[in-house]
């Protein structure tokens, strides 16, 4: 059997070439799969006008931490005066700290810092040197920059010491967004006193507002009530969100402090709407994933949502405490810090209705026993 002779070298590699050369349409193919990826790559108008409108104003604060952790162990690692321009942590150390124990997992958010024998740390925001001081032009301008103007104009936080019960909310004006976080009447020990069903019912909830959302905490007892009060203050339920509970270290808390038959680890709160109200819809998630802390402090995330579902409008929290006072906000209930109201025509309606500023002369003292009472009965002393 004869072998065939191979074919000259120059022969072979141009029919390689030709069998490795795309065709026209492979080539056609590719293109047009480059330009498909690129339109899916470019955002839209809408995507454009949306980042635009909810960026940070002078861009993002956002800043990644250094893995040295201290500045001065940054230096030392880089073999330099001045620290990397990263974030940076600055070590706490107490009377009581023993530093041969290390560092405390929590960092400075341990709830027992005052005994806790770990190292703990803050933010360390101080400069490796100063900043330059800007010299005037010779026309004698200043070269000061401008400062940025904000997007939405922010109101300090407001907040009034008040039995929900007798107080006259009319006297605060209208908002366009209401949340309340009430003390229901769950049937259990709690740490704080309640407010009896009818006694929820008869809120006038439906004078601070012509048209808004309503968000409405609930507990699983009250769920139903919760939904009958709704409908009686005037709201449409149109959604629901849900806070899905964690522990310090991230992880779903399956040993709730609630629940008759199964331990809760979520808590539901209702969104009602007024009226037709300007919204940005479906920016958010219904589900907030937040980690637990004392009694009854609700997750912080709830004033971002809401923020970007109307912003720049005025807001009230009903049953609030000092945490929960934020800017464009006003906060009522009994375990606040006395009355801070900042507009002017507000505070002279405020100040018209109640001249001395006495709220707790205008209804007998109910005896709620020992603790304090969160949003009603007598204000701490």
């Amino acid at each position: 059997m004869s072998v065939p002779s191979p074919l000259p070298r120059s022969l072979t590699e141009e029919i390689e070439w030709l069998l490795s050369t795309p065709s026209v349409r492979e080539t056609e193919n590719k293109k047009m799969g480059a330009e498909i990826l690129e339109l899916l790559n470019t955002k839209s108008v809408m995507e454009q006008l949306m980042v635009e409108k909810f960026q940070s104003a002078g861009g993002s604060q956002l800043r990644e931490f250094c893995s040295h952790k201290t500045k001065e162990q940054c230096r030392r690692e880089r073999g330099s005066s001045k620290a990397c321009g990263k974030l940076h942590f600055r070590r706490i150390i107490q009377i009581h700290t023993d530093e041969s124990l290390g560092d405390c997992s929590f960092l400075n958010t341990c709830f027992h810092m005052e005994t806790c024998k770990f190292v703990h740390y803050e933010i360390d925001n101080t400069t490796d040197e100063p900043k330059p001081v800007p010299r005037p032009l010779k026309t004698g301008k200043s070269t000061a920059p401008l400062s940025l103007q904000p997007r939405t104009k922010l109101v300090p936080p407001q907040w009034v010491n008040c039995d929900l019960r007798y107080f006259d909310v009319s006297v605060l004006g209208k908002f366009s967004v209401i949340m309340a976080d009430p003390p229901w009447d769950i049937h259990m020990e709690l740490p704080y006193g309640t407010m009896q069903d009818d006694e929820m019912r008869t809120m006038n909830i439906s004078v601070l507002q012509d048209e808004g959302y309503l968000f409405l905490w609930i507990t699983g007892r009250a769920m139903e009530l919760a939904r009958d009060c709704l409908t009686l203050w005037g709201y449409e339920r149109v959604d629901e969100l849900v806070w899905v509970k964690t522990n310090q270290l991230q992880r779903l808390i399956r040993t709730g402090r609630t629940g008759h038959w199964i331990n809760h680890g979520k808590e539901h709160c209702l969104v009602g709407m007024k009226g037709n109200p300007p919204t940005n819809r479906c920016i958010d998630c219904d589900v907030i994933v937040a980690e637990v802390r004392e009694t009854s402090h609700k997750p912080d995330e709830l004033y971002g949502v809401i923020e970007r579902l109307t912003p720049g409008t005025r807001k009230i929290e009903l049953f609030g405490r000092a945490h929960n006072c934020q800017p464009n906000w006003m906060t009522l209930g009994n375990q606040l810090d006395g009355i801070h109201i900042i507009e002017p025509d507000i505070a002279a309606s405020f100040w018209a209705k109640y001249p001395n500023g006495e709220l707790d002369t205008m209804r007998p003292r109910p005896n709620f026993g020992p603790g304090p009472v969160r949003g009603v009965g007598q204000p701490p002393l």
